[in-house]
Order: structure tokens, then C-alpha cells, then sequence
């Protein structure tokens, strides 16, 4: 069975994160994704580790073009590229490629089954087009930062740039359902993503809540505001496991597996809102019948008696996990220099579909000799 996406042109004009995860995703279903790099390569490339981990993770497999847009052979390049494909992703500043004839609007009449896909931090039609929008920034206008630390503390980011991945997968959703009607109609399209918007898509259920309560979602660490025990830390022999068992039936199953089913007639534990009052002394009963047994053993206890539980694993410890290996979600990359990593690769599994591990990641300007669409 042939990938998904195989026959599918991509080019990339993209830094960092959000344009180079989505046509990395785009490629691990098949298609062939030419990235094009101004003469200083993608801005990744120049922020030390963090940076190099952006460039491992999300340009496995694709070919680089280096291209100077300010010079009219460049772009004529550009635009011999951009007719072979059927999508442009891009990222740049807002602007950047219309000023050199490269936007949808420059390019939608001449390739009408184009599919043109922008990234920007913020929405094109509002007052902050212009303004720079990484991550953080939609971080913190999200409300995301608001609701996120200790309740009493500062607020604080995820620890990774979440809302750039939020705003590669709804690329890839534009970009597959602009295929699909493509298919139906013959026309491309053009799609708009904003950080910021993927990030306020992110939090729909405390969207909901806030309709409901009519209060303001605040910061509470772990743990929900609403139920209890759910989301809580509770400390094992040997590490920390997350515990969730808030519906009474399940609340009733942890309180005879801990042999306290004292609790379920103590009046500070009879029901959810009195458990989220007295939650300190809830957590403290709990921790003190697990806190004895090393946390795989807590794990098994707790899933045999149907309540959710997890262990808070390191990235080391996560790589090892049988989970993790059964899944098979981590695959093999090869670097610039040849060295071999570990990296996630889908998010799913589809019949047929196997991204190829080994898939290297080009120097800039790799391909630039021969641009074409022949396989890596």
C-alpha cells in the first residue's frame, strides 16, 4: 500500500517550529518536501542546542534549497518550484513573501489547484499582523499562562512550545482537507493558522467550564478545581505517580483497595466538593498507603482495580517504556553530521503507513545543485 501522501509536492518556507513540524508531519505520510532556506539556513540552525533539536526533529527526509529571495534568479527559482507543488507552507513575517511575488494572492491565479498555507503568531486581520508572535507570546495571550503553575505562584508556560505544535497539527488538517476538496472541485486554497488561535483552540474545555461556572479558570497546579482526587501527585517508594479517582464508584474502589473505607463516611471525603476542600488531608491519606509500594507495583494495584493512574517518567525513562516501544512511535534519524537519534515521529498508526526510520536531515543548501523532485 503506497503512503497516503505520496505523489504530494511540498514547499517549505519555514523557520523553527510550527511551518517545519507540519510539512515534517506531511512527509511521514509520503510527501516530498522541498525547504527552502534563505542563505543563512533556517533560523533554527543558529540557536544552539535547542536550536539543533528543532532542525533533528522537523526536517527529517526533505531536501534544501537555498535561495536569496532578493535576487530575481532566486526567485525565479522560487517560482519554478512552487509550480511543480501542490502546497506552499510558510512561515516568514507577515508579508515577507508577497513582497517578492510570492504570496497566495501573487500566485493563485497562475496555479489554481495550489493549496497555500500561512503560519503567523497572530491573526492576519487583527491589529497584531505585524507584530512578532513566537510561542510564548501565544502563550501568554491565550490565557494558557494564566491558568498554568501553583495556584498561589506566578503564572508559567508550558514547558515546551506548545502552541507552536498545536499550529503545525491544525496546518496539517488545512492542508489535508484543502486536498480533499481539491479532489472534489479541482481548486486549491488558501489557509490561515495563528499561533494564538491554536492555542486558545487548545483550551475548548476551559472554554466550556467558564461558560458553566461563570467564573474565571485559575491556576491550581496539579489537581482540577472541581474534583477530587484527579490529577494529584501522589509521592510512591521510588518515584511520583498522577492519580485519578473522582467518580464515586472509582473513589470508593481506591478507598477499599488502600483499606481506609472509613473515608466514604467521613464528612471531609463524602463527596467531591468536600474532598477538593480538604484535599491536603485527602492526598495525605492516600500517600500514606502507596507512599510504602514502589510505583510499577502502584500502577498494577491501581489498574487492576480500574482507577487511573501514571507515573511521572523522565525522557530517558519514557524512550525505555514498553508503552512507548509497542507504540512505535519513535523512529531514527540521521543528522547533518551523520549521527544517529531517536525522535517521534506519527502520532498514529494507519495500515500501510510506516514512516521510514534512517531519513536525513540536509545541510542547507543541500540540494541546491539539483532541485528537484526525485527521492532524497
Amino acid at each position: 500500500m503506497t503512503t497516503p501522501l505520496a505523489g504530494i509536492r511540498v514547499v517549505e518556507f519555514g523557520h523553527y517550529i510550527a511551518a517545519p513540524a507540519a510539512t515534517q508531519l506531511l512527509s511521514d505520510l509520503g510527501a516530498e518536501v522541498i525547504k527552502v532556506e534563505p542563505p543563512d539556513g533556517d533560523q533554527a540552525r543558529g540557536i544552539g542546542a535547542y536550536g539543533e533539536g528543532i532542525v533533528l526533529a522537523f526536517n527529517r527526509g526533505k531536501r534544501s534549497v537555498v535561495l536569496d529571495l532578493r535576487r530575481a534568479e532566486d526567485r525565479s527559482t522560487a517560482l519554478s518550484l512552487i509550480a511543480e507543488a501542490d502546497v506552499v507552507v510558510q512561515n516568514l513575517r507577515a508579508g515577507a513573501l508577497a513582497r517578492f511575488g510570492l504570496g497566495p494572492d501573487d500566485l493563485r491565479s497562475a496555479y489554481p489547484r495550489l493549496v497555500y498555507v500561512s503560519v503567523s503568531g497572530f491573526s492576519p486581520k487583527g491589529p497584531s499582523a505585524h507584530r512578532p508572535g513566537l510561542d510564548i507570546a501565544a502563550q501568554a495571550e491565550s490565557g494558557l499562562m494564566s491558568i498554568n503553575g501553583e495556584h498561589d505562584g506566578d503564572p508559567l508556560r508550558v514547558g515546551f512550545p506548545i502552541a507552536d505544535v498545536a499550529a503545525s497539527y491544525a496546518v496539517v488538517q488545512a492542508v489535508l482537507a484543502a486536498l480533499l476538496r481539491r479532489e472534489r472541485t479541482g481548486e486549491g486554497g488558501v489557509a490561515e493558522v495563528s499561533l494564538l488561535d491554536a492555542a486558545i483552540h487548545l483550551q475548548s474545555a476551559m472554554w466550556g467550564e467558564w461558560h458553566v461556572s461563570g467564573r474565571e479558570p485559575r491556576r491550581k497546579g496539579n489537581g482540577q478545581a472541581t474534583v477530587a482526587p484527579a490529577a494529584d501527585l501522589v509521592r510512591t517508594a521510588d518515584g511520583t505517580i498522577v492519580l485519578s479517582a473522582y467518580t464515586p464508584d472509582h473513589f470508593a474502589r481506591l478507598c477499599r483497595l488502600i483499606d481506609k473505607t472509613w473515608m466514604l463516611d467521613d464528612p471531609r471525603f463524602a463527596d467531591n466538593p468536600s474532598r477538593v476542600a480538604n484535599r491536603e488531608a485527602l492526598l495525605s491519606e492516600i500517600s500514606q498507603a502507596l507512599g510504602v509500594l514502589p510505583t510499577e507495583k502502584c500502577l498494577a494495584l491501581l489498574a487492576d482495580h480500574g482507577i487511573v493512574a501514571a507515573a511521572v517518567r523522565t525522557y530517558g525513562e519514557v524512550a525505555e517504556a514498553a508503552d512507548v516501544r509497542a507504540g512505535g512511535i519513535l523512529t531514527t534519524g540521521i543528522g547533518p553530521d551523520g549521527d544517529r537519534y531517536a525522535i517521534p515521529s506519527l502520532p498514529f498508526t494507519l495500515d500501510g503507513v510506516a514512516p521510514a526510520a534512517d531519513r536525513a536531515v540536509p545541510r542547507p543548501g543541500a540540494h541546491s545543485d539539483a532541485p528537484t523532485w526525485s527521492e532524497p
